[in-house]
């Protein structure tokens, strides 16, 4: 199926790679500090400028020529040839993550944080 899009439009590929992380534009917007309005027109655009275009990048956790050379294709392959079965071969991407140890590793983070708050403000009562 062939797409509308021109191979080089940089909004649109902001916009799939947004996606595929599971962020809304909402959430882009508010860390890059303008309206969901303004990311829909970035997304839109054909061509950004450098500097906005690294700040988008860095909010989505990738590199400027990530995005300038990101190919829906590529990563579709990637999947493909990845995930088919849960043969032996292919346990190497199965979950092996436990997560009841996450959540009480998230837990104890969290009690460390309070009373590493506790003891600041403590430091801050003695003064």
């Amino acid at each position: 199926m062939e797409t509308a899009t021109k191979p080089n439009h940089i909004g649109r590929k902001i916009s799939r790679i947004r996606e595929l992380r599971g962020m809304k534009q909402e959430t882009l917007a508010e860390e890059l500090g303008i309206s969901q309005q303004a990311v829909s027109k970035i997304e839109q655009s054909e061509k950004i400028e450098d500097a906005k275009l690294e700040q988008v990048a860095k909010v989505l956790g990738i590199t400027k020529e990530a995005i300038e050379n990101f190919s829906e294709d590529a990563v579709f392959n990637i999947m493909n040839n990845t995930f088919q079965d849960n043969s032996s071969n292919n346990n190497n991407y199965l979950c092996t993550i436990n997560p009841l140890e996450k959540i009480v590793e998230l837990y104890e983070r969290l009690v460390q944080a309070e009373k590493d708050k506790i003891a600041y403000l403590e430091k801050l009562l003695n003064k």
